[in-house]
C-alpha cells in the first residue's frame, strides 16, 4: 500500500520529468485552437443555415 506522502513524492518526481511547453508554443497552439474552433463553427453554422432554408422551402411549398 502506498502512503499519501510516498504518492506525493512520486507525483512530484514524475512532474519533474515532464517537458513543459514554451510560452511561444502555448501561444501558437492557443491561436490554432481558436482559429479551428471559429472555422468549424462557421462551417456547422453554414450547413445549419442551408438545411434550414431547404426545409423551410420544402415545408412551406
Amino acid at each position: 500500500m502506498v502512503t499519501p506522502i510516498t504518492f506525493l513524492k512520486q507525483t512530484y518526481d514524475e512532474l519533474q520529468q515532464v517537458k513543459w511547453p514554451t510560452r511561444n508554443e502555448i501561444i501558437r497552439l492557443t491561436v490554432m485552437v481558436i482559429f479551428i474552433s471559429f472555422a468549424l463553427g462557421l462551417y456547422i453554422g453554414g450547413i445549419d443555415f442551408i438545411l434550414t432554408k431547404i426545409m423551410s422551402a420544402l415545408l412551406l411549398k
